[in-house]
């Protein structure tokens, strides 16, 4: 499937850019798997730790009845991500906090590397690897990425464990309600590199798209999401995203 040149995109798309103002950019894995971010799921090369799935390892379950386990599965998966830096996709999603007046980034991903990148106003639907949270009082540990990471909470002494959400785990406490806010409000909602199969996060465009946005749809194949767009542009987001 060919991909999209500057030349592709159309005065329409690029009129409604130019007008818009108060913008939300829905992001998923595939933004991510361009830095070299594994993507842990999926077809016959799903990820197998100490034989156990993907979803097993990375479940609710795992936390109360193995959480030295669950720890060592996300430590090993920090290590992957230490060296990886932000494409170009991320970059030129941080420079539009300079071209647009109101700029929202709302990531399925939990590798921090919209942040790296220099976006400010990132909402983390799943939460955040470079994170701990008590399993008691829920206070938070940012992880840095040149020390050890706490194992106690510096609040009540009691486990930490990742801050992220897990199969069997709702998402964090008004994450989905501010991000839905946002979409509510936005004038132009890009949804770039998800597979549009994961709800709640799918719902944001057709939130976006009831309120009366425009809709912009950046991914290598069409999803599930791309008839509610008003515009599907086919490609890598590190290729497409700079060229908007």
């Amino acid at each position: 499937m060919q991909s999209v040149l500057s030349s592709n995109i159309s005065a329409e798309l690029r009129r409604r850019i130019n007008d818009a103002s108060r913008v939300l950019v829905l992001t998923g894995a595939g933004v991510s798997a361009e830095s070299g971010v594994p993507t842990f799921r999926g077809g016959g090369n799903s990820a197998v730790w100490k034989g156990m799935p993907f979803d097993v390892i990375s479940s609710a379950g795992m936390v109360s009845r193995d959480l030295p386990g669950v720890w060592e599965w996300f430590d090993y998966r920090r290590e992957l991500l230490k060296s990886l830096t932000p494409n170009p996709a991320h970059e030129a999603i941080a420079r539009w906090q300079d071209r647009f007046r109101g700029l929202t980034v709302v990531t399925q991903n939990i590798d921090g590397l919209h942040q790296l990148a220099g976006s400010k106003k990132v909402i983390e639907l799943h939460g955040s690897i470079w994170r701990t949270r008590c399993v008691t009082c829920n206070s938070r540990f940012a992880i840095s990425r040149t020390e050890e990471r706490r194992s106690v909470c510096a609040d009540c002494g009691d486990r930490l464990r990742p801050d992220v959400v897990l199969f069997g785990e709702m998402l964090p406490p008004g994450a989905f309600e501010m991000a839905a806010e946002q979409a509510a409000q936005c004038d132009l909602c890009f949804v770039i590199g998800t597979s549009g199969l994961v709800y709640p996060a799918a719902g944001l465009p057709e939130i976006a798209k009831a309120a009366g946005a425009c809709v912009c749809e950046v991914n290598p194949e069409r999803t599930p999401l791309s008839f509610v767009c008003d515009f599907v542009l086919t490609g890598k987001a590190g290729e497409v995203v700079p060229l908007l």
